[in-house]
């Protein structure tokens, strides 16, 4: 009998398996709602290949058909622990049966693969990259002889060919290495980026503090000249009132720029809401004014009144770092320009400054992770100003000219709130 190899599929099962890695990884990123399923998230990623390994399986020879359906259930039994290896467990033996018919070797093998994985899932989590790389190939080397020896003792029909000792037990120790391979570096890539984004706002955060601090002085100098001048026996009770209300005034300046701070700095909650542009923006600015001092900028504004939706902390971080940015190109002080107008349906609002300004490449690459025109600057707080502003439905025109500076213009959809119910 002439039998056709169609060996393709070892590529399709491939296929499967590391495209199913990248979506659970992708989800994992950018769902962070989907992050507290962890578990159900890799089950449910996991079980994709392992069902499509089995519905376009590997024709070995005429006699025996293979594929790589333990990869996904190794992996998943691997970094999800017992609880997920038990429910791939479940899905591998119900469609196994359901395309195949009951078989009690394949359930004998693959409950004592999904035992021995779930055992070593424990040390597995604690090791580092390469100790997981070595540790797996012993894993599925060990795995793939001891349930071909167990295929041997209870099935009378089970040959080992060249074929079956290729795709079965030499090919799965590269394909699993290759797989978590990709994972732990998938993994180690939203880790460093998520400590990146954290860093860049602790950066931003030190630096307000630092202008705080001197801008706190100034109204604490005031309030302990008034204090000595009270000590004075013969004030009058007038004149007394107006030093106290003196004080009183710098107190509530002094607390209301310690409350921006506290603001920014405690972290956001994922809540969509009413922002009212000039206000919020007006807090902006009162906030980045310790620091445009420091730098001799002017700051000025025009904001007319309009209503968007969003997460107000993440609207602030927004601009605090446009604003920020454009403060910083001053390096010899200037003037940064704020204008907000609605125009139809949408609300535009302007940062311009008169500072260094902007090559061509960096105005392309404006937003970009990890890059950034700044000696210091990680890029990490333009990328984040970028993705807020794409959150909110809005967009982001940047234009400069070098030494002569910079405008950003946002524009932000107007939110209309439905009268019709009342």
């Amino acid at each position: 009998m002439n039998f056709i190899y169609i060996n393709q599929n070892i590529l399709d099962n491939l296929f499967y398996i590391l495209v199913s890695i990248l979506i659970y990884y992708i989800l994992l990123d950018h769902g962070k709602r989907l992050s507290h399923y962890g578990k159900t998230l890799i089950t449910a990623c996991m079980s994709i290949p392992i069902i499509l390994c089995m519905k376009f399986p590997i024709y070995i020879d005429e006699y025996c058909v293979h594929d790589l359906r333990q990869i996904p259930f190794i992996i998943g039994t691997l970094y999800g622990g017992w609880p997920v290896g038990a429910a791939l467990l479940v899905i591998i033996l119900t469609f196994r049966f359901a395309f195949y018919g009951f078989n009690l070797l394949t359930l004998t093998v693959y409950i004592v693969i999904f035992i021995i994985t779930a055992l070593f899932s424990s040390k597995f989590k604690n090791f580092n990259r390469k100790n997981k790389l070595n540790s797996s190939i012993l894993l599925i080397l060990f795995l793939g002889i001891l349930t071909s020896f167990i295929s041997i003792v209870m099935s009378d029909y089970f040959r080992i060919t060249e074929a079956y000792v290729f795709y079965f037990i030499i090919l799965p120790p590269f394909i699993i290495v290759l797989a978590l391979y990709i994972i732990e570096i998938l993994k180690d890539a939203i880790i460093i980026r998520t400590q990146m984004v954290r860093l860049e706002k602790m950066e931003v955060v030190s630096q307000l503090a630092a202008s705080i601090s001197h801008e706190v002085r100034n109204p604490l100098t005031v309030v302990k000249g008034f204090v000595q001048l009270l000590k004075a026996p013969d004030l009058t009770q007038e004149v007394r009132e107006q030093y106290i209300q003196h004080v009183v005034r710098e107190l509530n300046s002094a607390e209301s720029i310690i409350s921006e701070y506290l603001a920014f700095a405690k972290p956001a909650l994922e809540k969509v809401e009413n922002i009212l542009i000039n206000r919020e923006i007006g807090y902006v600015i009162e906030m980045i004014k310790p620091l445009a001092n420091m730098n001799l900028v002017t700051i000025s504004n025009q904001l007319a009144p309009g209503i968007t939706r969003g997460n107000i902390q993440h609207f602030k971080q927004c601009f605090l770092n446009l604003i920020k940015n454009g403060i910083e190109a001053m390096p010899n002080g200037g003037e940064l320009n704020i204008v907000s107008y609605v125009n139809n349906f949408d609300i535009i609002i302007e940062i311009s400054d008169n500072g260094v300004g902007m090559n061509k490449e960096q105005i392309n690459r404006f937003g970009e992770p990890y890059y950034s025109s700044k000696e210091k600057g990680t890029g990490l707080g333009s990328m984040v100003a970028v993705k807020t502003i794409q959150t909110m439905n809005g967009t982001l025109h940047l234009t400069s000219a070098l030494n002569k500076g910079t405008t950003i213009s946002i524009t932000l959809p107007v939110y209309q709130e439905d009268h019709s119910g009342k």
